[in-house]
């Protein structure tokens, strides 16, 4: 079978284990369903998931232009204590920065890797935490803005990680921890504006449980624009990456905007 589209990181549903669909414009393809098969990857082009234009991809799907002009692609998406729709200052676009920041976002305890902070919005859990191949994860607490979770990130990550080590979660090498007792830890470490929002937040570890029989023992990550015809047998999906049976992985975010066609065996 053969499929043509731009790429965008892979729709996920929560299940045991995880199902995960490839969607593009005319055809979506359940990866579950092709694991043990072969795939042939052919890089052809770019889309910038923006404004559709065929130009090359700067970063996170977007071009150079889109990138630097589009609100989705502010400051305060990697940096969400520099959100400030709440001050109804606009950054890009205040209509569109309301409609994101000022609705209840989690911070939260991942294990990826090691133990790590996050923010995400509350209707992207469990996305965020499956995005992020994280094995458990705990919300710590909810507020009602980003710029509230944003300086609570900023406060934990004096004392957590904010980074997952990729090569170490597709490769299934993961710290023991105890996810309850961590979050018993924290509350002193808080920002004050946000105690009452702590005790007020459930506590309830999520595991999540992936579609790999077999974890690779080494890996190396396929870059498309080195090497823009890949072929190789899929052997499980952790996080947004591709496993290989070779030792290859694709991390399907890197490449978002990139045209591509696959031959699936």
């Amino acid at each position: 079978m053969q499929y043509e589209g731009v790429l965008n990181k892979m729709h996920t549903e929560l299940a045991n284990p995880i199902q995960y669909y490839l969607v593009f414009d005319q055809a979506f393809i359940h990866i579950n369903q092709i694991i043990y098969k072969d795939i042939e990857i052919q890089h052809v082009g770019y889309q910038c998931l923006n404004c559709k234009k065929e130009k090359k991809i700067f970063r996170q799907g977007f071009c150079y232009d889109c990138f630097m002009k589009s609100a989705a692609a502010g400051d305060w998406i990697m940096r969400p204590e520099l959100s400030t729709a709440h001050l109804d200052i606009e950054d890009r676009d205040l209509e569109y920065e309301k409609k994101v920041q000022l609705q209840p976002h989690i911070v939260y305890l991942a294990v990826a890797s090691d133990v790590k902070i996050g923010v995400t919005r509350k209707t992207q859990v469990p996305t965020r935490w499956i995005d992020q191949g994280a094995s458990a994860a705990i919300p710590v607490v909810e507020v009602p803005n980003r710029y509230l979770a944003g300086i609570t990130e900023v406060a934990l990550k004096k004392h957590y990680t904010d980074k997952t080590n990729w090569r170490k979660m597709v490769l299934n090498q993961i710290v023991s921890v105890d996810l309850d007792q961590e979050v018993k830890k924290i509350e002193a470490l808080l920002p004050e504006e946000v105690h009452a929002y702590f005790r007020n937040t459930a506590h309830n570890v999520y595991e999540l449980a992936y579609p790999v029989e077999q974890y690779l023992t080494s890996c190396t990550s396929l870059n498309l624009d080195k090497t823009p015809n890949f072929k190789g047998k899929i052997i499980g999906v952790k996080g947004q990456y591709l496993m290989f049976e070779d030792g290859t992985v694709f991390n399907l975010r890197s490449y978002e905007g990139y045209k591509v066609i696959l031959n699936i065996e």
